[in-house]
């Protein structure tokens, strides 16, 4: 009886071994890459580690990318930096159908993984969407949907990947990186760019580069590493291009040079600006409404950019933000042109028209010398900003504000070889 038992045993292990595969055989671990998407907070792509199991004919679709606009507070804990993100698992073929339906560009990346190395991936995502597990804070460089696939990758080939990029310089710096993503739009590049400090223009390096979803797939498609067995295995076995966008701007291979087009911009406005006082001067009471209006909206944008980035440096989580020099010419005192600007467009006492107009010009002034200051400290070491743009941006319009009371053609006449001249005959 015993001998028979032993017997049936040993005939359900023979037999489950031929009918079923190895422990992690029925498993493909694979990598999705979205490109950018139409929200801001897509704009630097998605990305998501799925697990197909053959057995159960289940495509699992692990994203470490979820947040809600419904979380309690959600609006308070993002201005303060506190992103509360979650992990979760869904369907593949639904997200899949959604990213191609948003005509976002999407490449799936087949890992060649030994067995016991996808299971283990499997049981540790699996382990990280519990509730208890799922939700992290959220940090736009350094812990965010691409750097847990990118830690996941490196879990998965023993440190290795790591290994081979945590020393590797990075082709830009983050702020580049950003910025490659943000060119099609000069406002909110300008913005973001306004608002982060000199902490995202250091060197960094190619395991750095992996905040964006389009690194980290540039870098396991290239990858070669040795597995749990000792073999070679080149990580990625194929890529398949789902989808390519066609209708959406696409991150530039070089971040280009952004000073210019804020230079021009601000050039052509303080042009219009000066000959709003211009008019002043001849006495067209249009000119002076219109000259007090400029300054008080330029006062009004401009001191709102300094007050949100004196917030976000003194008073939030936000470190992306901190030590930014553009706090130097970037005051909140810039608000005060607002309502000044408008009492000077308007009171018709010439007494406080002049007090109005020294001190709007002392407002400005202040900022042209901050300007000046700002650029002059990029010359010391360990205090470059790329913030040219900005300084850019606001010079001229500034220096018009400062010394629109100037009459730069009796300067010039007064100092000029020929005025000289013309004097020393008549004398």
């Amino acid at each position: 009886m015993i001998n028979r038992k032993a017997f049936l045993i040993v005939l359900m292990l023979l037999l489950s071994s031929v009918i079923l595969p190895a422990q992690g055989e029925n498993l493909t671990v694979k990598i999705a890459v979205m490109g950018p998407g139409n929200e801001v907070y897509f704009w630097w792509g998605h990305i998501a580690l799925i697990i197909e199991d053959s057995i159960t004919g289940r495509s699992r679709f692990y994203d470490y990318g979820i947040f809600s606009f419904d979380n309690e507070n959600f609006y308070y804990n993002f201005a303060f930096g506190r992103m509360l993100y979650s992990s979760g698992v869904s369907s593949t073929e639904n997200n899949i159908a959604a990213a191609i339906n948003r005509d976002r560009s999407i490449v799936i990346y087949t890992l060649d993984l030994p067995p016991e190395t996808r299971v283990m991936v499997r049981d540790f995502v699996e382990n990280n969407v519990l509730p208890e597990n799922r939700d992290y804070y959220y940090h736009h460089f350094r812990d965010n949907c691409s750097t847990r696939i990118r830690d996941i990758i490196d879990l998965a080939t023993g440190g290795q990947f790591k290994e081979q990029y945590g020393q590797s310089p990075g082709r830009f710096t983050l702020r580049e990186q950003v910025r490659r993503h943000t060119w099609f739009s000069p406002v909110v590049d300008w913005i973001l760019n306004f608002w982060m400090g000199q902490v995202i223009d250091t060197t960094i390096t190619e395991w750095d580069d992996m905040f964006l979803p389009s690194e980290t797939g540039a870098r396991i498609d290239s990858f070669f590493y040795t597995d749990i067995h000792g073999a070679r295995r080149k990580l990625v076995s194929d890529a398949q291009t789902i989808h390519r966008s066609e209708n959406r701007p696409a991150a530039l291979d070089t971040p280009r040079r952004q000073w210019p087009g804020p230079l021009v911009f601000s050039i052509a406005l303080s042009a219009i600006f000066y000959f709003f006082f211009f008019l002043n001067e001849k006495k067209f009471r249009a000119g002076r409404v219109l000259a007090g209006i400029s300054m008080s909206i330029a006062g009004l944008v401009f001191g709102i950019a300094g007050v949100t980035l004196y917030f976000l440096v003194l008073f939030t989580n936000h470190d992306y933000t901190f030590q930014n020099y553009n706090m130097i010419f970037c005051t909140p005192f810039l608000l005060a042109s607002f309502p000044i600007g408008i009492c000077y467009a308007f009171t018709k006492k010439n007494d406080k028209l002049i007090v109005y107009d020294r001190l709007l010009r002392l407002i400005w002034f202040i900022s042209v010398m901050g300007i000046v200051i700002s650029m002059l400290i990029k010359l010391l070491p360990g205090f470059y900003q790329q913030n040219l743009a900005d300084q850019l941006l606001m010079l001229p319009i500034a220096l018009v504000f400062s010394l629109h009371s100037i009459r730069f053609r009796d300067f010039i006449n007064k100092f000029s070889p020929g005025a000289r001249s013309l004097r020393s005959r008549r004398k």
